[in-house]
């Protein structure tokens, strides 16, 4: 599943059932809480929800779905955030460079491989 809001995804195995959000690595989770993970990114990532109450009350929806708090998402965001203006900031000499699925590959709890699904959804802005 991918965005047209962020750079965050979710992946899972081919010919899984399980899923990863790339800022949520150490879950397992269902297509469901896949879903809520990328609406629970678009929602933390518009500014212009940040004093609508009803935004809020998706969000902590989607975070419980989750199992996790919205702070707790808020922090794996910015951390994803400044990782990636890091990277950015520093030059990327070839033996740096890593693919998504190598860099992820410590992150998941079952060693299969995992690729991006071939369909996925696309966002409607905060999912409405």
């Amino acid at each position: 599943m991918t965005s047209d809001i962020t750079p965050e995804f979710a992946i899972r195995g081919k010919g899984e059932q399980l899923w990863c959000l790339s800022w949520l690595p150490e879950a397992t989770l269902t297509r469901e809480q896949a879903r809520a993970g990328m609406e629970l990114d678009e929602i933390l990532s518009d500014p212009e929800v940040v004093f609508d109450d009803s935004a809020h009350c998706a969000a902590a929806d989607r975070a419980a779905a989750l199992g996790i708090l919205v702070e707790h998402a808020v922090i794996m965001l910015a951390q994803r955030m400044a990782e990636r203006a890091q990277r950015r900031a520093t030059p990327a000499r070839p033996q740096d460079t890593e693919t998504v699925e190598a860099v992820m590959a410590g992150w998941y709890s079952t060693p299969a491989p995992r690729t991006p699904a071939a369909t996925g959804a696309r966002s409607q802005h905060l999912w409405a």
